[in-house]
């Protein structure tokens, strides 16, 4: 971004930072106290979310902080609290929304092509879960104790907000297939939306979809008056139509993560707020996630108004 200058990395194995930038750290205070920062991209895992927000929060830089949120619910209402009080603006990179298939379909609904949503599905699916040594690209994911609806199907859940407007409620299921690792690897949610729309979200790590493409998912989106299809190719269909053809092969998922820290910088910078903002993703969002693992742990529908209650 011609806007932008990495001036600092930071990382335990101090190596890894200095292929990220010439002034490298590997602790985080040492950085902050170093140099003259305007922001923070924050992507350790999540359990050390919490204490690099704060030493930002401290210097009064703003952050964008990588889902999940946090590694509970009481730990991120902690850290939307801390970014408030000290008054720094704080942005979840929860990337899956700047998908531009998914960008091209919310246009279509808002220009009425299906007419009235009714139902939505994503179907989620990468075959790397399986055998003694699953998901060799991301080894941690294995020690996670909550995994598939934590770490993966956050993605469609913030989506289905972007798309369809606030969730209320949610019923869902999970297993834990390969034993190898300590979370569950598939799992199924149903949504209820404020505005009435329902959904379900399907996903699990042991088999690929028919169609190959930069795309985790199969997605299906049902009006009153017609269907929109969005491939695992990221393409977009409907009737048999292709409303819009996936022409972004660059980057990740469309360059989804470039979208992302973009909206991040053009915020800054206009003072416009983010789409993903702390406080709204923590109540729109994460407390639909912990609404699940409620609807897991005792085989009922959950409301999202009960997780926020704890706040």
């Amino acid at each position: 971004m011609p806007e932008v200058e990495i001036v600092a990395a930071c990382d335990r194995r101090k190596e890894r930072a200095q292929a990220a930038a010439d002034r490298a750290y590997s602790s985080a205070g040492e950085m902050f106290g170093a140099e003259a920062l305007d922001f923070v991209d924050v992507v350790t895992q999540a359990d050390e979310h919490l204490e690099t927000v704060a030493l930002a929060a401290d210097r009064g830089l703003a952050v964008i902080c990588q889902k999940p949120l946090a590694s509970d619910w009481k730990t991120a209402c902690s850290m939307v609290e801390i970014a408030e009080k000290r008054g720094i603006r704080l942005m979840v990179h929860d990337n899956w929304r700047w998908q531009p298939w998914y960008r091209a379909a919310k246009e279509f609904l808002l220009r009425g092509e299906v007419g009235t949503p009714i139902a939505y599905g994503f179907q989620c699916r990468t075959k790397d879960g399986l055998g003694d040594r699953p998901y060799p690209a991301q080894e941690y994911f294995r020690d996670l104790r909550r995994f598939t609806v934590d770490e993966v199907l956050v993605h469609h859940i913030d989506t289905a907000r972007f798309l369809f407007g606030d969730i209320a409620a949610v019923y869902a299921e999970a297993r834990r297939v390969n034993r190898r690792i300590l979370g569950e690897d598939q799992a199924i949610l149903t949504l209820s939306h404020g505005g009435g729309t329902l959904g379900w979200i399907d996903g699990n790590r042991f088999a690929d979809h028919d169609e190959s493409g930069p795309s985790l998912d199969d997605a299906r989106i049902d009006g009153d008056s017609g269907t929109i299809r969005i491939s695992p190719a990221g393409d977009v269909w409907s009737g048999g139509r292709r409303l819009w053809a996936n022409d972004r092969p660059q980057g990740y998922r469309g360059d989804s993560v470039y979208a992302a820290q973009a909206h991040f910088i053009e915020c800054l910078t206009t003072g416009r707020p983010f789409e993903t903002e702390a406080r709204e993703y923590l109540h729109r969002t994460y407390a639909v996630v912990e609404a699940a693992y409620a609807s897991i742990a005792s085989h009922r529908r959950v409301e999202t108004a009960e997780i926020l209650q704890r706040f």
